[in-house]
């Protein structure tokens, strides 16, 4: 099972809802994944599907509870390459399926028959009710990436205004979601591990937010392990090849006029560095009498290193 599905069935497991919230939901998951038919004698129909079975319990249960509609649930195998079964969800006229789409604002007028596009205002006036619209819409038509692999949540929506709008009804509690066009649909995207967190609090996935909490805890201390580790190798290697350098310059002092022409701090400091090759600055100090610092010993080989450049000046 994807972690998307995880999340999901999750997401449906918390079914002690008041009719407010079942409203907002069941809006959020129609707008997204949920189709008008024309039956026999045109008698309109409403139909959702779905291949998560715990959405598909879950539309059932609140139906039933507070609608008092027993919608027909049909299982039908999946056409594409996918083995997962679809389930889709029948409501018809016999039932009240002008009414529940009144309800949830899918219609504005049982009558007219106009379709609502966007969010109405009464779906989302309270915070319980946003917060179980936006549950809606991820159980309809959202996904979200393993965050073992990259942090990505999406919702996808044919249409731009509503789009927008759920776009801004996420914004609302600080979350930072962007709207792109991708083909002949909109998406609604978040990137960022953080929000994505926020977002699972704000749908109630709670243990799938503590899932993701733990991956980007690890993934947080890898990174800053292989900063540190490439900090500590940069280091070592620009160290190394300072030394080498400060060798290959005594070295050619010594052939060319000999250490003993050299001041006698400078003369020190290039046998200790001539014996002790691999030592750091700070040891090397700590080996002369009196002691002196790291910067001590850098400025003298920095000294020696000058005039080693001469000699190679003079020598050409």
């Amino acid at each position: 099972m994807s972690f998307s599905s995880k999340v999901k069935s999750e997401v449906c497991r918390y079914v002690d809802i008041s009719k407010e919230e079942s409203i907002s939901l069941l809006s959020g998951i129609m707008k997204v994944s949920g189709t008008i038919f024309f039956g026999s004698q045109r008698q309109i129909g409403f139909k959702i599907s779905t291949e998560n079975p715990s959405i598909a319990r879950l539309i059932f249960k609140l139906l039933k509870e507070h609608f008092e509609i027993h919608a027909k649930i049909m299982v039908k195998k999946n056409n594409s390459l996918k083995k997962n079964n679809v389930y889709v969800i029948i409501i018809n006229e016999e039932m009240g399926v002008k009414k529940l789409l009144k309800e949830v604002g899918i219609i504005q007028d049982e009558e007219g028959f106009s379709l609502e596009f966007g969010i109405p205002n009464f779906l989302i006036d309270e915070d319980k009710t946003k917060k179980a619209f936006i549950r809606g819409s991820f159980l309809g038509g959202g996904s979200i990436s393993n965050p073992e692999k990259t942090y990505h949540l999406e919702f996808v929506t044919h249409d731009s205004e509503y789009a927008d709008r759920l776009s801004n009804l996420i914004n609302f509690y600080g979350l930072n979601s962007k709207v792109i066009k991708r083909k002949s649909s909109f998406v609604i995207y978040i990137k960022e591990g953080e929000q994505i967190s926020d977002l699972l609090n704000i749908i109630g996935a709670h243990s799938s937010l503590l899932f993701l909490e733990n991956i980007r805890i690890m993934k947080e201390m890898r990174n800053n392990v292989n900063r540190l580790v490439n900090c500590e190798t940069a280091n070592l290697s620009k160290t190394v090849n300072a030394a080498v350098r400060q060798v290959e310059s005594i070295k050619l002092i010594e052939n060319e006029i000999g250490l003993k022409r050299l001041p006698g701090n400078l003369k020190e400091i290039a046998e200790l560095r001539l014996r002790f090759p691999d030592e750091s600055l700070k040891e090397l100090g700590e080996m002369l009498t009196p002691k002196i610092g790291k910067s001590g010993v850098n400025h003298r080989l920095r000294k020696i290193e000058k005039i080693a450049e001469e000699l190679r000046k003079e020598g050409r």
